[in-house]
């Protein structure tokens, strides 16, 4: 079981920048993929980015590479979306997702939610023009 808690949403102009944290209950020994998901009203929720714990390789969607990074800490606990030059299309509710993953390769799983079992509750992030 992994409970992730998410934090760091809030209300910016275009151009803007917001730090979003997902705090994941994984152990020392544990790796995982984790990802960051959007969903707009009425939209398809979007994988926006996504780490593996273990190797440390990192995924993005086209709409977001150059200006959305994701990390993780040192205990590989606290996975981070630094988000800059925010525009008003990228206004949704962010969640924080994990699949607890053994193998040592990592593969781009931002394609669909269903590939993920864990889930945050969400923070909402506005962008204003």
């Amino acid at each position: 079981q992994v409970q992730l808690v998410e934090s760091g949403g809030g209300s910016v102009q275009t151009g803007g920048s917001l730090r979003l944290s997902c705090a994941a209950s994984l152990s020392p020994y544990s790796t995982a993929y984790v990802a960051w998901f959007r969903q707009a009203p009425g939209q398809e929720r979007e994988g926006v980015a996504q780490i593996c714990t273990g190797s440390g390789s990192t995924y993005y969607a086209d709409s977001v590479k150059g200006r959305f990074t994701i990390s993780q800490d040192n205990a590989r606990n606290t996975m981070t979306l630094q988000m800059n030059s925010l525009q008003p299309e990228d206004t949704a509710m962010y969640y924080c997702a994990a699949k607890l993953w053994r193998a040592s390769w990592c593969s781009n799983l931002l394609g669909s939610h269903t590939n993920f079992g864990y889930w945050g509750q969400g923070t909402q992030v506005t962008v204003s023009s």
